[in-house]
């Protein structure tokens, strides 16, 4: 766990707006080094001005987390410029929703290459870097905090390949966490599970590359999207009230960092159904007329 955050650098994916953006401001204050990552050239700039007025030393880039090469040269600008890391954020994240059949190969290939190689990618980079660091100082204390959703808990109807995507990184962070015990006690892991919450999530759209839009939206490709604007627009815990969490759970080496702790009971009726073998129960079961208005919207 990091039980001082001061003169310590983290670096943060996704930095331009949501939890990195609250994220990169409580670390200004606390006194940090920031690398602030995002692929939103004007979004990252606000954020480096705005960080860098509140007194921190930061350095900014421009960074598509899907490509390997960017996120490569990332970690060897921190390391020029800051050193090895001692929190990493991989933040960055775009959701994307319809009926999975309909998902078409350049849906699946931009939401898992954010989503899921994104993360792959942080961690492949910059954990080398911070193991080093541990090895060459015993002081030395890091942390690693994966973003995934409560969608990486639950698999809700009309939006799988975001599941799938935030499944494979709680599965990412859980073994990332394991791995990490074996060989250090100076370098632990979490994984963030959001629920709705208001950030840019629902209109990740803007940012996606040329070349990969779809020709037309399906019907269950809008109706997920109204029904995402609604939902994130609508949350009542703020993206500021989610990254304390973030930095409450590094001070603590707290695992699983939940916006709305009240909504595991979904979770733990979904493991009950695999202990019992029982099949999926209906994710509308708490509020049937959301099941009745989403089957007649699709069925049309």
């Amino acid at each position: 766990m990091i039980s001082d955050f001061r003169n310590k650098t983290a670096v943060l994916t996704g930095a331009g707006s949501g939890f990195g953006l609250e994220c990169a401001r409580i670390g200004a204050k606390l006194g940090m080094h920031l690398v602030l990552a995002d692929v939103q050239q004007d979004a990252l700039d606000r954020a480096v001005a705005e960080t860098q007025a509140a007194g921190a030393q930061v350095l900014g880039m421009r960074v598509d987390v899907s490509k390997a090469d960017q996120v490569e040269a990332l970690g060897a600008a921190t390391l020029a410029r800051f050193g090895a890391p001692h929190l990493v954020f991989n933040n960055a994240g775009v959701g994307s929703g319809g009926l999975i059949w309909e998902n078409s190969l350049q849906d699946w290939e931009w939401v898992i290459g954010v989503n899921l190689m994104g993360v792959a990618h942080g961690i492949r980079v910059f954990t080398p870097m911070m193991l080093a660091a541990a090895e060459k100082d015993a002081a030395f204390q890091g942390h690693i905090v994966n973003t995934a959703s409560m969608a990486g808990l639950l698999n809700a109807p009309n939006m799988g390949i975001y599941n799938v995507s935030k499944h494979a990184v709680v599965s990412m962070s859980e073994t990332l966490y394991q791995d990490l015990a074996l060989v250090t006690d100076q370098i632990s892991a979490s994984v963030l599970c959001p629920f709705f919450v208001p950030t840019g999530i629902s209109e990740s759209h803007r940012n996606r590359p040329e070349g990969t839009q779809a020709s037309r939206p399906t019907r269950s490709q809008l109706i997920s999207q109204a029904m995402s604007d609604k939902a994130v627009s609508s949350g009542k815990v703020s993206a500021a009230e989610v990254a304390q969490k973030v930095f409450d759970a590094v001070a603590a080496n707290q695992f699983y960092i939940y916006s709305h702790p009240k909504s595991i009971g979904s979770v733990q009726v979904r493991m009950e159904d695999i202990l019992l073998s029982r099949n999926p129960t209906d994710p509308f079961a708490h509020k049937p007329e959301l099941g009745v208005d989403l089957r007649k919207a699709l069925r049309g």
